[in-house]
């Protein structure tokens, strides 16, 4: 590794104050992504903002059907929550099956939606729910805070401070996992919500990173079931092919996934 300065953020303005006065710092939460990175030479921030004692950034609240997750909540929180398991068993169960126990108690739901990597679970699950990105300084949609693969919506020195979303009527996640990292190698959540509409996003599979398949959408708010995607076409000609799985492999996957994230839901 190359060399970096520690810095232990008290706050959320201190930790944005600190990583705004070093051009090449990074913010660390889990460190599940970076610091592996760091080891092998493929990333040198000159600092490193430490921000897994800022309290604020902790903690799941569920009122009335909002809910709200702290980014530096972990996985393994997520995972354990009884009120959120109430409110959207779905992403409960998408945090469950997140890495090894490891990954699950040190990585946290903001560095992984911030890191963005295409087969990561969280962005399915955050698209599908409608969910509501807040930094610092604004609040984002999922739909406009993923940008592509790796990308995000986040400018220089700007900080994840939470997720919030409505919880769904009915919500589902079902992954095919790599069987060495656990990450999706496709990922599909089904989300149904009050107003009847149905959000699907897939992770894992697109050459762009996580997407809605609009074709799914239309035709689960129309019947809610897993037959309704029989008819359904998954376009491979987006989809990534690599030496885990072809494109058409992982447009049968996400019909699959699909179907049994429906069937998940109850």
């Amino acid at each position: 590794m190359y060399a970096t300065n520690y810095h232990r953020a008290s706050s959320v303005e201190d930790a944005v104050k600190l990583a705004s006065s070093n051009d090449e710092a990074k913010y660390l939460s889990g460190g599940q992504t970076l610091l592996p990175t760091m080891k092998q030479r493929l990333a040198a921030p000159s600092d490193l903002v430490d921000l897994r004692h800022v309290d604020a950034l902790k903690g799941i609240s569920v009122d009335g059907g909002k809910v709200r997750i702290g980014a530096a909540t972990t996985h393994a929180e997520v995972a354990r929550s009884a009120e959120l398991a109430s409110a959207c068993p779905g992403l409960s169960h998408l945090a469950s099956h997140i890495g090894d126990p490891h990954v699950r108690h040190m990585g946290t739901i903001g560095g992984s939606i911030a890191n963005n990597d295409p087969a990561a679970d969280y962005p399915a699950g955050l698209m599908a729910l409608g969910a509501t990105i807040v930094t610092n300084n604004r609040s984002l949609s999922a739909d406009e805070f993923f940008t592509g693969m790796f990308e995000t919506a986040l400018e220089d020195g700007e900080l994840v401070v939470a997720v919030e979303f409505q919880a769904p009527e009915k919500c589902g996640y079902s992954k095919f996992p790599n069987p060495a990292s656990r990450y999706a190698m496709t990922g599909v959540f089904v989300a149904k919500h009050g107003d009847g509409s149905v959000r699907v996003a897939v992770t894992g599979a697109g050459s762009d990173g996580v997407f809605r398949h609009e074709g799914m959408e239309q035709a689960l708010a129309s019947n809610f079931s897993a037959g309704a995607l029989d008819g359904v076409t998954v376009d491979d000609s987006d989809l990534m092919s690599d030496i885990h799985a072809s494109a058409a492999y992982r447009a049968n996957l996400i019909k699959v996934m699909a179907k049994r994230a429906v069937a998940a839901s109850g």
